[in-house]
């Protein structure tokens, strides 16, 4: 069985939107892109590095497909992720595009919770959500994701997009490791476990 893990860079409040530059996505006003590299180090590259080597495909909504697209297929060569996000299998859940055209790219077909739960079955290696909020979310409303894997950056942007919004289901979370990088950035690996528990002092 393969496993869906959930792969996010946050700020400390919570927002995951546009962590990669000004233009990534400035939807609702948001004036903040690009929040992510400043407070990076090597530690968080070299740990994003480790997520992908137990996975062999990505999972991913439109938006982000499309942001990666348009970067991915020209992005400098001698960068190591450039082949990795290259070569891997991405599987993309739109309910608006009709094709996709990066190479090793298909399209789901039909309900998201179905196909998920198709290619969760199916031969593989794990396969990361990246990005990909909205998506996120529902995959987390169907009980479909396996493990978070979270980078928490020092900082705080106050607006934006959050992996856990309003309306997210209460779930007791399982630490599997979790570390502070030199920069101060929170690296945590968590497993779904059941429903909070609840207790008074």
């Amino acid at each position: 069985m393969r496993e869906i893990i959930v792969c996010t860079f946050l700020t400390l409040d919570g927002v995951m939107q546009a962590p990669g530059g000004p233009d990534e996505d400035a939807e609702s006003g948001f004036e903040h892109g690009g929040w992510q590299k400043p407070v990076a180090d090597d530690e968080v590259g070299a740990a994003i590095a480790g997520w992908y080597e137990s996975s062999d495909a990505m999972l991913l909504g439109r938006k982000t497909y499309e942001i990666f697209a348009s970067y991915w297929p020209t992005a400098d060569p001698d960068n190591p992720f450039t082949s990795r996000m290259n070569s891997m299998h991405k599987y993309v859940a739109s309910r608006t595009l009709t094709s996709v055209e990066w190479q090793n790219s298909t399209l789901l077909e039909g309900d998201v919770g179905d196909a998920v739960r198709k290619l969760k079955a199916s031969d593989g290696g794990n396969i990361n959500v990246v990005g990909s909020g909205d998506l996120a979310q529902t995959l987390m409303r169907h009980g479909l994701v396996d493990e978070y894997r979270l980078t928490i950056h020092p900082v705080i942007i106050g607006t934006g997009k959050r992996l856990f919004a309003d309306g997210a289901i209460p779930t007791a979370l399982e630490p599997v490791s979790v570390s502070t990088t030199k920069g101060g950035t929170i690296v945590g690996v968590y497993r779904p476990n059941g429903k909070p528990s609840y207790d008074s002092y």
